[in-house]
């Protein structure tokens, strides 16, 4: 039985990818890589999180992230701010709000593109299989 599991964990390893590199590949033409992108979106969604919980969001290490938002500040995407105590909050400039923007408009088109094989019941009965794998996480 365990083995007859490993194809269902590389198919999905292999959709993954396969969406992945179509979005760093098209996110260059507008100035930015998918982990930038990606960040920008956490952030955008948690307007003064901490490194930590970005981190968190993008399923990087705190150090990943760290190095990451330093890249973004540089680049003018992001402006770090003093919070409580050694806190540290994380929001976007004006000029990542543009690239978000861009962003979105590029994976709206990779993503249409990818599960494009698929009906709007089958997406639709995908998202609720890996919401199911994914609940614990979840909560």
């Amino acid at each position: 039985m365990p083995h007859e599991l490993q194809p269902i964990g590389k198919a999905v390893k292999r959709a993954q990818y396969r969406q992945h590199r179509a979005l760093d590949s098209r996110l260059a033409a507008v100035g930015t890589t998918l982990a930038q992108w990606d960040a920008l979106r956490a952030i955008d969604a948690s307007p003064g999180a901490s490194a930590r919980e970005l981190a968190v969001a993008t399923f990087q290490s705190e150090q990943a992230f760290g190095t990451l938002a330093g890249r973004l500040v540089a680049l003018d995407l992001i402006e770090r701010r003093p919070g409580a105590g050694r806190r540290i909050e994380h929001y976007l400039t004006a000029s990542g709000e543009r690239v978000l923007a861009a962003g979105h408009r590029v994976a709206d088109d990779v993503l249409a593109a990818c599960f494009a094989p698929l009906s709007a019941v089958e997406r639709g009965l995908l998202l609720e299989l890996l919401h199911r794998l994914t609940e614990d996480e979840n909560a």
